[in-house]
C-alpha cells in the first residue's frame, strides 16, 4: 500500500511530465506547447515563447542581442522578420553579424562546408571557414572596398555607431532594394548599436576609409553608451532577448545600469530571454545567469526570466516560428516604440535622444 503523503511532499509533485508523442502534422505552435510539459533545456525553450509574449503584450522596450556567428549560420532573414514584425525594438550586434549580413544583402551567399576539410587548401583559394561554412575572402575585400568608399564620402564628423549603421543600412537599400538586417533597421527607424565595431570586418573597413580620408571613420562609442542608457531613461520598462553572450549581452545590461544611475527609480530589464552555449562556473560575462544579472541591478529582481542552454541555430528557429505562430494577433495590435531621426539624433515617440549628455529625472520629456 502506497503511503499516503504529506501535504509538503505533495505540494511538489503537482504537474507530471507528459511524454511528446510524435504526431502529425504538428505545427512549431503546437511542439513548443508539448514542449512546456517536458523537462530541460526543451522545457526553457518554451517558457522563453510565453515570455517573449508577455514582453509583446506589456509596454517595454525590447533589446534584442546577437553574438556569435548567427548570420553566417542563416539566421539573418529570421532578425529581419523579427524587425518587419516589431518583436523588438533595438538591436545590439557585434560586427561580424552585420558585416555577414551586408555581404548576403549585397548579393553574396555563405556555402555549406566542412569542419574536417584541409584549411591550408582553403587558404590557398582565399576561402574563409566558419566552423561548417565557406565564404569567398576575395568577395570580402570587394565588400571592404565597397564600405570604405561609401564612408570616405559622407559628411567628416564623428558618428555614433548607430548613426553610422543608420547611414550604411539606407545606403544598401537604395544600392539592393534588398531584404536583411541593416536594411530592415533602415527601413523601419530602429536603432542598431554595434559597441564593438572596430573588433570586425567592419572596424577594418571604416580603418581603410580614414586610410583615403584621415578626418573620416570617427565612430563615437561613448556616445552609444550615452544614447542607450537615454533610450531606457526615456522609456524605463525594458526587456532583452539575447543569442550569445559577449558584449551585446553585457552592453543591454549596462545599458539599464548606466540609466540607473541618473535614474534610481529604473530597476533593471522586467523580462529577459538568453539562449546560450557557455557556462556560467568559469566567470565569464557570456555564461552568467540571469540571477547574477540581478545582484548588479541589470535585472529586476521580480522580472520573468529564461535561460535556454542551446545553439541559436537549433533554438531559435523553433522559437521564432512558434512565436510568429501564437503572437500573430498581439504584434498586428502591438503598440510598439516610433523611432525617427533628427538629424545626426535618435528620437524615441517624438522625444529627442542625446548622445552627449544623460537625461535626468528631471530632464526626461513626459
Amino acid at each position: 500500500m502506497t503511503k499516503q503523503r504529506s501535504p509538503a511532499k505533495d505540494s511538489f509533485l503537482q504537474s507530471p511530465v507528459c511524454p511528446i508523442e510524435a504526431t502529425t502534422p504538428q505545427s512549431t505552435d503546437d511542439l513548443l506547447t508539448r514542449m512546456e510539459r517536458i523537462s530541460f533545456q526543451g522545457r526553457n525553450l518554451a517558457t522563453a515563447r510565453r515570455i517573449w509574449e508577455r514582453m509583446i503584450a506589456d509596454d517595454v522596450l525590447i533589446f534584442f542581442g546577437m553574438a556569435g556567428a548567427l548570420t553566417a549560420g542563416g539566421l539573418r532573414l529570421t532578425v529581419a522578420d523579427l524587425m518587419h514584425k516589431r518583436a523588438f525594438d533595438c538591436l545590439i550586434s557585434t560586427g561580424a553579424n552585420l558585416y555577414h549580413d551586408l555581404h548576403e544583402t549585397r548579393g553574396r551567399h555563405h556555402y555549406l562546408g566542412s569542419p574536417k576539410v584541409n584549411d591550408v587548401a582553403l587558404q590557398a583559394e582565399h576561402i574563409d571557414r566558419v566552423y561548417d561554412t565557406y565564404v569567398d575572402e576575395d568577395e570580402f575585400i570587394d565588400n571592404d572596398n565597397w564600405i570604405a568608399d561609401f564612408v570616405s564620402e559622407l559628411e567628416p564628423r564623428p558618428y555614433t555607431s548607430r548613426d553610422f549603421l543608420h547611414q550604411l543600412g539606407g545606403y544598401l537599400w537604395k544600392q539592393t532594394r534588398t531584404d536583411g538586417i541593416l536594411t530592415a533597421a533602415y527601413r523601419h527607424n530602429l536603432p542598431i548599436f554595434c559597441p564593438a565595431i572596430a573588433d570586425s570586418s567592419l572596424g577594418m573597413a571604416l580603418s581603410q576609409a580614414r586610410h583615403i580620408n584621415q578626418n573620416t571613420g570617427q565612430i563615437d562609442v561613448i556616445g552609444d553608451v550615452i544614447e542607450s542608457a537615454n533610450l531606457i531613461n526615456q522609456h524605463p520598462r525594458t526587456a532583452s532577448v539575447v543569442l550569445g553572450g559577449g558584449t551585446p549581452k553585457n552592453f543591454i545590461n549596462q545599458a539599464s545600469v548606466q540609466a540607473a544611475f541618473y535614474d534610481p527609480s529604473i530597476t533593471g530589464h522586467q523580462y529577459a530571454i538568453q539562449i546560450v552555449t557557455d557556462v556560467p562556473h568559469f566567470g565569464g560575462a557570456s555564461g552568467s545567469t540571469l540571477d547574477e544579472a540581478q545582484s548588479w541591478g541589470k535585472l529586476s529582481t521580480d522580472a520573468g526570466q529564461v535561460t535556454v542552454h542551446a545553439d541559436a541555430t537549433l533554438a531559435f528557429p523553433l522559437l521564432t516560428s512558434a512565436l510568429f505562430d501564437s503572437a500573430a494577433n498581439a504584434l498586428m495590435n502591438r503598440s510598439s516604440p516610433k523611432f525617427s531621426t533628427d538629424g545626426q539624433s535618435l528620437v524615441i515617440d517624438g522625444c529627442l535622444i542625446p548622445s552627449v549628455r544623460f537625461l535626468t529625472t528631471n530632464s526626461r520629456t513626459p
